[in-house]
């Protein structure tokens, strides 16, 4: 389902303990990393991206994708290029995550049109701002 109602969207926000963030990077001028590094204290945050697979960014462990966490995920935030979150939206589904909340610029109206049924998906939203309004 898509959510577009704010006061939905400020509760999700309000609710989660864990959060995913796909597309994490360690140039510290990328929105991934800014908005990490501002929600790191408010929730249980998960870093992914193969690239930095092993590494640590922000003093947390970065995984290879999804999958590899054992956790429940309730908010995938995703940083990606749009022509790539299809396979995030895929393991979002199979790893049975809350929510998949797609950050400005990373939004596939096409490939969200095929996942709304199948797993709820925030977009034209920013989990950082609305992050400020919680806890």
């Amino acid at each position: 389902m898509l959510i577009k109602d704010e006061d939905k969207i400020l509760e999700i926000a309000k609710n989660a303990k864990n959060v995913a963030v796909v597309g994490i990077s360690e140039n510290k001028e990328r929105a991934s990393y800014q908005i990490s590094q501002q929600i790191k204290d408010k929730y249980n945050l998960f870093l992914v991206n193969p690239k930095y697979y092993g590494k640590e960014i922000l003093g947390k462990k970065v995984y290879a994708s999804l999958r590899n966490i054992e956790e429940k995920i309730d908010i995938v935030d995703v940083f990606r290029n749009p022509k790539f979150i299809e396979e995030i939206l895929r393991e979002a589904v199979e790893i049975n995550a809350g929510v998949v909340w797609l950050q400005p610029g990373s939004e596939n109206m096409e490939i969200i049109e095929k996942y709304k049924g199948k797993i709820d998906i925030i977009y034209s939203s920013c989990l950082g701002v609305v992050s400020k309004m919680v806890k």
